[in-house]
């Protein structure tokens, strides 16, 4: 599967650099730099997950980012399971361009999988056209039209998450359907994927963050969502004390050590200015951890709520990152990912699939 004289270069002419020898190291970054993250282990883990899942993308060609952090293993995996990778980088808070390119250059280098990926600046007509599988990653939205007009109609948009975490700010969904593209989630708790098992621990990490302890901790769980019995569960896993509520609405005054903010987003915030003044009322002295679902920060500082993480994420997102404990879940969450798309993309998937979810 690994031997690269069995797959085709990078489309002749695309503008880009390929991952084709020995890559200069870029100044140490704080993910970089933990050895959890380091490539030979990265290789293992990703290895791992494609002989786990089964992923096979042999005569396929993927279009996706270049990242920092564990998001940089996404090319990788495609290429370790035999795909044609173009990967868009781009500079963000996370990196540089020339990081991303060392940072993928180098795991790439290690699984030697190198001449298999192509890390493109700008992505023309001909990269989306060539694409079997685009992933909906941060460096490639939004997907729009035109960028659906260039694809082609048996082309298969991975969203990389469930279904039902469905954002239309990322893809434009009536041009995929007038063009026949197909979009499709990924089962993140079938047994092979497990990525749900991560959102515990990444609350946990959140919260000791901000300094909260867990063990032994008063914690209202505002969730209306999946997501909940696993959150639940990573928590009273180290001690703490814990409740459920579908919003603040619902939250009695109590001595919360903190307050976890797990509601699906919605077109307005799901905490406003209304429920800051009763977050102040009822727990005046908890923390507001933004797991997931947009806030009033404004409202919340002016009500004296105190906040975190200190990063306000982008509408729709989740404040906390999955590779914030390890790279473990974003392996295993875009392993999947593609998993689903090539299942889609081939054919295989059934009408209640247990890894596809399509849209």
């Amino acid at each position: 599967m690994n031997d690269a004289s069995a797959f085709p270069r990078p489309c002749e002419g695309a503008p880009g650099y390929v991952l084709r020898g020995p890559v200069p190291s870029a100044p140490p970054d704080a993910v970089a730099a933990r050895p959890g993250f380091a490539p030979l282990r990265l290789k293992a883990l990703i290895r791992e997950a494609v002989q786990r899942t089964g992923l096979d993308l042999r005569g396929l060609t993927v279009l996706t980012e270049a990242a920092t952090g564990a998001y940089g293993t996404t090319p990788v995996i495609a290429a370790m399971a035999g795909a044609r990778v173009h990967a868009l980088a781009r500079a963000s808070r996370h990196g540089s361009v020339e990081q991303i390119r060392d940072r993928v250059g180098a795991l790439a280098l290690q699984a030697g999988v190198a001449d298999r990926i192509a890390v493109v600046e700008t992505v023309p007509p001909d990269l989306w056209r060539a694409a079997d599988i685009v992933t909906n990653s941060g460096h490639l939205r939004p997907i729009d039209a035109a960028a659906v007009a260039a694809m082609r109609p048996d082309a298969v948009i991975a969203l990389m998450f469930e279904a039902w975490e469905f954002r239309a700010a990322d893809i434009d969904l009536a041009a995929c359907r007038a063009k026949g593209v197909r979009i499709v989630g990924v089962n993140e708790r079938h047994e092979s994927i497990d990525v749900f098992s991560y959102l515990g621990l990444t609350c946990v990490k959140m919260l000791f963050d901000a300094g909260i302890s867990v063990y032994g901790s008063r914690i209202a769980l505002l969730c209306d969502n999946d997501f909940g019995p696993f959150i639940m569960r990573g928590l009273t896993g180290l001690g703490a004390r814990v409740q459920v509520f579908d919003g603040v609405g619902a939250l009695p005054a109590d001595s919360w050590q903190a307050v976890v903010c797990a509601l699906r987003p919605t077109r307005r915030p799901r905490i406003g200015p209304g429920d800051a003044k009763r977050l102040a009322r009822v727990a005046p002295q908890a923390v507001l951890a933004q797991f997931w679902g947009d806030v009033d920060r404004r409202a919340l500082r002016e009500a004296g709520v105190a906040l975190w993480p200190e990063i306000e994420p982008a509408p729709g997102h989740m404040a906390a990152l999955l590779d914030a404990t390890g790279p473990e879940a974003v392996v295993r969450l875009q392993t999947g990912g593609l998993l689903a798309a090539r299942r889609v993309f081939r054919g295989e998937a059934a009408v209640r699939d247990p890894v596809a979810q399509l849209l």
